[in-house]
């Protein structure tokens, strides 16, 4: 398939590393947390990966064009969460290096500093099915060295919770402004899996709260087809509202 020749904005990139969160993925429910994550999971949909299951954030499953497919109330819902047969894409007001999500507060717990979601559905999410992460801002403040509260659940405190907690436990990849994040290490620490063009080693150090596995060779994401940029430019995205999230 050709590549793009166009010139490719930040906020793209980030839509097409979304994108292949779902890969491979099958017939699972998508559940896409913010703007690039949701024209990511559509993108899927409408390329590589034609089983996935999208709603319309109530209670129908719809297709890639959002005419309804289906009837998804809240009962059923919960059966495919605990199923494990949906792989969501959480935010994360702050992300540890093994992976465990805050959305909850900051500062200690019993009189937060600030006050944020609450805990909401992640740590069944997490310990039920795959679980990736969506960061529009990369700082040291969200990439933190110990996370204020767990709200979603990390690889080391999965593994301290034992068998019950860490079975379908999985978290498939970490994606921020900056770049593309996994935890295929032997202690399950965070890596860095893929740079987005333009952006250097060294920022996302600079930028992160904890020493980041960092290979010898680091990767860039993936380019855009021209086929991705006319889907999410023309079909998916027409608005630009990717660029709201990631400004340029």
């Amino acid at each position: 398939m050709p590549r793009s020749t166009g010139v490719v904005t930040r906020a793209e990139y980030c839509v097409i590393a979304c994108a292949e969160a779902w890969r491979d993925n099958g017939e699972v429910l998508a559940s896409p947390m913010g703007l690039v994550p949701a024209v990511g999971a559509r993108l899927a949909r409408r390329t590589f990966a034609p089983d996935l299951l999208l709603t319309d954030g109530e209670a129908t499953l719809v297709g890639p064009d959002g005419a309804a497919e289906g009837w998804l109330p809240y009962r059923r819902h919960l059966t495919v969460v605990t199923g494990g047969r949906r792989h969501v894409m959480m935010g994360a007001s702050q992300i540890d290096r093994y992976g465990n999500q805050n959305i909850s507060c900051i500062g200690d717990w019993r009189q937060p500093a600030r006050q944020l979601l609450g805990v909401r559905g992640a740590p069944a999410n997490t310990l039920n099915n795959p679980v990736s992460y969506w960061v529009p801002k990369h700082s040291p403040r969200v990439f933190v060295e110990k996370v204020d509260m767990v709200c979603g659940v990390g690889y080391d405190s999965a593994a301290a919770a034992g068998p019950s907690a860490s079975r379908f436990h999985r978290i498939p990849r970490v994606v921020s402004d900056l770049g593309v994040f996994d935890f295929d290490t032997p202690d399950r620490s965070m890596r860095l899996a893929s740079l987005h063009p333009g952006v250097t080693v060294d920022e996302v150090r600079a930028a992160t709260g904890f020493p980041l596995v960092i290979p010898a060779e680091v990767p860039f994401t993936r380019e855009p087809t021209d086929v991705d940029l006319r889907l999410i430019r023309e079909v998916i995205d027409p608005a630009a509202t990717r660029e709201r999230e990631v400004p340029a």
